[in-house]
C-alpha cells in the first residue's frame, strides 16, 4: 500500500510524462498536492475557464475543454457551486461536454469586446472562492497572446485573464507549455525549457500551478487528489471519457497539433490518454485510505 503523500506522488510523475517533448517538465519543483487537495475540498463556488483556439481553424482544441468539464462534473458532483467559462472559438464544444456529464453546470461565454468588464462582472456576480483555468491562453509580458510557435493570437480569442487577478479568489492554472493563464510562477522553467519560452510565456501566476504532459489530464489528476482525500472513487471511467472526446470533436474540435477533427489530443489517441487514466486509476487505489 501507498501512503497518500506517496500516492500523490505517483500521480504527479504520471502526469508529468511529456510525450510531444514539449520541454516543460525539467526540473519542476513538486507542487503542493496536499494543500491543493484541501484547497478543493474546501472550494464553495468555483470557476472553471477552458478554451485555446486553433490557428487556420475557427475553433477550439480538444485538449482543454474534456478536462474543464470533468472538473466541473467533478465538483457538480460533491456539491459545490460551478460555472464554466470560455469564449466563441470553444463554446460548442464546452456545451457539448456539459451536456453529457453536468448539464445543470451554466457556460459563460466571454465576448471579444468589453471582455474584461464582463470577467469582472462575472467575479461580482459569482463571488468564486477558486478560479481553474485548464489550457486557456494567457497574456505574456509583451500584453499579447501567443500559441506555441509565439504567433500573436489575440484577434481569435475574448481576454479571460482578468478572472485571475480581478478578485480574491484561490486561483488554480493547469497548463501543458507555458502559455496558459496562470503559469506566470514557472517563469524561469519555461524560458529554461520551451521553444519561444521566454516570449510566450503567461505573465500572470496562479496560488497553485498544475503541469502535465496535455492539460487535460489533470482532470483526471484533481479526481485521483480528491479520491485519495474523500476516500471515494470519483475517477471516471474509460468509457464515459470516449463519449466525451467524441462529443467535443462532434461539437467541432479539432487537435490542437494535426489540426484534425478526430477523436485525438495533442496527436495522442484516445487509448494512448487513457492510460494515463488507467495509470491514475492504480495509483490512488494503492493507497490504503484511497476508495472504499
Amino acid at each position: 500500500m501507498l501512503s497518500v503523500p506517496n500516492a500523490f506522488a505517483q500521480i504527479e510523475d504520471i502526469l508529468r510524462r511529456d510525450p510531444g517533448g514539449r520541454g516543460l517538465m525539467a526540473g519542476l519543483p513538486r507542487a503542493p498536492l496536499g494543500a491543493l487537495a484541501d484547497e478543493l475540498c474546501a472550494a464553495r463556488r468555483l470557476l472553471i475557464v477552458t478554451g485555446f483556439p486553433i490557428t487556420g481553424c475557427g475553433v477550439g482544441e480538444t485538449d482543454g475543454p474534456p478536462g474543464a468539464v470533468n472538473l466541473a462534473a467533478l465538483f457538480h458532483s460533491l456539491g459545490k457551486d460551478v460555472r464554466l467559462v470560455t469564449d466563441a472559438p470553444s463554446l460548442a464544444l464546452v456545451e457539448a461536454g456539459r451536456d453529457l456529464l453536468c448539464p445543470g453546470v451554466p457556460v459563460d461565454c466571454v465576448p471579444p469586446a468589453n471582455s474584461e468588464e464582463f470577467c469582472r462582472g462575472l467575479l461580482g456576480r459569482f463571488d468564486p472562492t477558486h478560479v481553474v483555468a485548464i489550457e486557456r491562453p494567457g497574456k505574456g509580458r509583451d500584453g499579447h497572446f501567443h500559441n506555441s510557435r509565439g504567433e500573436i493570437i489575440d484577434g481569435m480569442i475574448a481576454d479571460t485573464d482578468p478572472l485571475l487577478r480581478g478578485g480574491k479568489a484561490v486561483s488554480v492554472a493547469i497548463g501543458d507549455g507555458g502559455n496558459e493563464l496562470g503559469m506566470g510562477a514557472l517563469r524561469p522553467y519555461i524560458e529554461a525549457g520551451v521553444p519561444f519560452g521566454r516570449l510566450i510565456c503567461a505573465d500572470l501566476p496562479a496560488d497553485y500551478t498544475l503541469v502535465s504532459g496535455v492539460s487535460n489530464w489533470w482532470g483526471w489528476g484533481v479526481a485521483a487528489l480528491l479520491s485519495l482525500r474523500l476516500g471515494r472513487d470519483l475517477l471516471p471511467a474509460d468509457d464515459r471519457e470516449a463519449r466525451l472526446l467524441d462529443a467535443v470533436v462532434r461539437a467541432g474540435g479539432v487537435d490542437g497539433v494535426t489540426r484534425r477533427r478526430e477523436c485525438t489530443v495533442d496527436s495522442l489517441t484516445l487509448e494512448q490518454n487513457l492510460e494515463i487514466l488507467r495509470g491514475l486509476r492504480d495509483a490512488a487505489a494503492q493507497s490504503g485510505e484511497a476508495t472504499s
